[in-house]
């Protein structure tokens, strides 16, 4: 590891806040405010602090409230505590802490801007400086998109019913609460009002709790999404706040997640990750979500952070702070658990990925554009040149039908609809009817709406001078495909030099051109900077990681989610960290919580002891070495075989192209760029160049050819051993785009 990235994960460690109050308190979190002593005596030596629990941070308060712990020094008597908001006295909403020596309560009614929240007892006073926002957003994403649809009155809540009209152009609906019962054949039903149902089931909770099996689930919006938190709650029983909390819940929250990309833009969404999850529930969890935190709805990892900041924040105010809190999401949903996780750390304190990818800006959309080159080059270009053994050697995938597929998935950056076109060339997804009409189209409709993510993510990536719409950081300039097919003598060099002389590039509306697309300095810059793409030395350098996949390399029809995608996230660990001894993979286990299919159940109870030995571990002037410590010994990497019918656990490292059974059962395929020398790492933009040498093909080229190659490649070919053009290290975490000035991205 280079002293920059040393430094640079030093400096991401002080910035998180780890607190050694774990019996309530999740891990980074929490802000702490000054400590003041004065005067002489015993004064001296006393002590207030003033916790905020619900915001991520004292000056991201979304909605005008916030749940705020007061501590004392057990000199200062609690009676003698006062709290006051720019001067103005509110002690009457606190109450003392029934677990520390000190008040809890939620201030209120802040408006938007900066106020000062004070404590004091006699002549020792605490401050702390908050900044409100609207619940309706933004507080660090930047300006709202626009147009932008209401989704309300197609969301369906957990009783069937649905939620109703919108109230103002931000999609705001009034808070509400339901409850639904678990019955005994497993179903879930609206729980009524009167006599309790005769199939109402029960479950023990992971604290040892037996309660009804009853789920309160609160929805209402924030940041125009719409969300959902559910745990288990008795209606017979007082409701809970964050003073009492529900005896079914365990006191640990999981952040669910949705997947998808294509088509998510421009909408609130009528769907969450889903909060009835058994498994979860059962074990006395409780189960947040959004709308925005469904990828094929809103396809921008920085406005899902920004959800998952202002939903937590909503259910802290409601129920008090989790023990930890879980982030958990597959394909879309594993983008937002480690980019959240990874820029904005507290928000979770573990996360549990399925299917993953470091992000959609560079494995995914690199492996995509690439894919819709190949696909056009292999049957519009050069039809009949490559059999589909060497398409499928110059792509690298595990199946030929990989390259259909994925070039069906470049749509996300293709902004063009187009009813004949085919569909491995189709672009313009949207997910409304409503959005049809006004899809942009360079001559019928050059001021439509542009379905793509980086127009969707144009707050991070700015407008390129050129075109006038969203840059991008996309390149492949000196990229050799086919390169290791050559190598290997898969491809003959003539075929080589044909592919690379016209497979071309993608303009800004991702028409095929004869010229290599070229990224936008600025654009390359910001993804890089601010962590669109996954960094992994930021807070994931001290998160507890669990990806666990069932293998699909071998669809015969192709598929997206290839392992080699959770290899390139363990490289770029190592990359920043020097190890990923916090991150775990297990391949083609039993995905569930049944007896029948326990190994996902297992998976979280592993996660569960983790964070919770994590907790005791007060290391915190060493997170990062108290994560590897606090590691279950029975939790690592590790595949199933499951031949000839059986199920069983193989604990072993598991490497890209490393030996052992587990390799031999689920090989990892590379992408176009690892077939063309790029790193594991998969997140170079743009890379160096460097005269082309014969020394790289393994065979001897004719002076013919390499005169074609130097026309192909005038300026060059990739030099994947340096570091990319405009290659930048990640500023730090908890940056904004505004409007919170603080850390702002300028």
């Amino acid at each position: 590891m280079t002293e920059t990235r040393r430094s640079q994960v030093l400096w991401c460690c002080r910035l998180c806040v780890v607190s050694c109050l774990v019996a309530v308190v999740p891990l980074l979190w929490t802000s702490t405010g000054q400590v003041a002593g004065q005067g002489t005596g015993q004064d001296e030596a006393a002590v207030l602090r003033i916790t905020t629990l619900s915001a991520a941070k004292p000056h991201l308060v979304s909605g005008g409230d916030v749940l705020v712990r007061v501590e004392a020094d057990e000199t200062i008597r609690l009676a003698d505590v006062a709290v006051l908001v720019d001067g103005v006295d509110v002690t009457q909403w606190f109450r003392p802490d029934p677990e520390h020596h000190g008040l809890l309560g939620v201030v209120t009614g802040l408006s938007d801007g900066d106020h000062v929240l004070a404590a004091r007892a006699g002549r020792v006073e605490a401050r702390e400086q908050l900044t409100s926002y609207p619940v309706t957003g933004p507080m660090i994403s930047g300006p709202h998109e626009q147009p932008f649809h209401c989704q309300t009155e197609e969301f369906e809540l957990v009783t069937g019913e649905l939620l109703g009209t919108a109230q103002d152009a931000h999609c705001s609906v009034e808070t509400r609460v339901d409850y639904v019962y678990r019955s005994t054949d497993g179903e879930y039903k609206p729980f009524p009002d009167g006599a309790r149902p005769a199939d109402l089931a029960t479950t023990t909770t992971t604290d040892g709790h037996t309660v009804p099996f009853i789920v309160r689930v609160q929805t209402g919006t924030v940041n125009r999404a719409i969300y959902e938190s559910a745990l288990l709650h008795d209606p017979a029983t007082p409701a809970p706040d964050v003073w009492n909390r529900s005896t079914g819940w365990n006191g640990r929250l999981v952040y669910t997640h949705g997947g998808g990309c294509r088509g998510g833009w421009y909408q609130q969404g009528r769907n969450t990750g889903g909060v009835l999850r058994d498994g979860l529930l059962d074990r006395g969890y409780a189960v947040t979500s959004a709308t925005l935190n469904v990828f094929g709805q809103n396809c921008n990892d920085l406005l899902a952070s920004e959800t998952h900041m202002m939903v937590k924040e909503r259910f802290v105010e409601s129920y008090g702070a989790p023990i930890f809190t879980i982030g958990t999401g597959g394909s879309g949903g594993s983008y937002q658990s480690h980019q959240t996780a990874d820029n904005y750390p507290g928000v979770f304190d573990g996360i549990i990925v399925r299917a993953s990818f470091p992000d959609v800006t560079s494995a995914t959309i690199f492996t995509l554009a690439d894919a819709r080159l190949l696909h056009h080059y292999f049957t519009s270009t050069a039809p009949g040149l490559f059999t589909q053994a060497q398409q499928r050697a110059a792509a690298g995938f595990g199946e030929w039908g990989s390259i259909p597929n994925l070039s069906r998935g470049a749509a996300r950056i293709d902004p063009i609809f187009q009813a004949a076109v085919n569909d491995e060339e189709q672009g313009g997804e949207v997910s409304l009817s409503a959005l049809e009409a006004d899809r942009y189209h360079p001559t019928v409709n050059p001021d439509g709406v542009r379905a793509t993510v980086y127009d969707h993510t144009v707050n991070v990536y700015g407008l390129d001078a050129d075109t006038g719409f969203a840059a991008r950081p996309l390149d492949n300039v000196g990229v050799q495909y086919g390169l290791a097919a050559l190598q290997s003598r898969q491809i003959t060099v003539d075929q080589f030099l044909d592919l690379n002389e016209h497979i071309g590039g993608l303009d800004a509306d991702a028409n095929h051109v004869p010229d290599r697309h070229v990224a936008n300095e600025h654009a390359t810059r910001m993804a890089l900077e601010t962590g669109r793409i996954l960094d992994g030395g930021g807070g994931l350098a001290m998160t507890p990681v669990i990806d666990y996949r069932s293998y699909t390399d071998d669809r015969e029809n192709g598929d997206i989610h290839m392992k080699v995608h959770q290899h390139s996230t363990r490289a770029r660990l190592v990359e920043a960290n020097g190890h990923a001894d916090n991150h775990v993979m297990v391949v083609q286990g039993r995905w569930g919580f049944t007896q029948e299919a326990p190994d996902l159940g297992i998976l979280f109870d592993q996660m569960d002891r983790w964070l919770t030995a994590l907790a005791v571990d007060n290391a915190t002037d060493d997170p990062a070495g108290a994560v590897v410590r606090a590691r279950p010994v029975d939790l690592t990497d590790a595949c199933w075989d499951n031949r000839n019918g059986g199920h069983v656990r193989v604990d072993q490292a598991q490497a890209y192209d490393g030996e052992g059974l587990c390799n031999d059962l689920y090989p990892a395929f590379p992408t176009p760029r690892l077939v063309a020398g790029a790193p594991l790492t998969n997140n170079i933009v743009k890379c160096a160049l460097k005269p082309i040498s014969p020394d790289d093909y393994a065979l001897t080229l004719t002076g013919d050819q390499r005169a074609r190659l130097e026309r192909i490649f005038p300026d060059g070919v990739c030099d994947w051993s340096r570091a990319g053009e405009y290659a930048s290290d990640l500023r730090g975490t908890w940056l904004s785009f505004g409007p919170s000035p603080v850390n702002r991205v300028r």
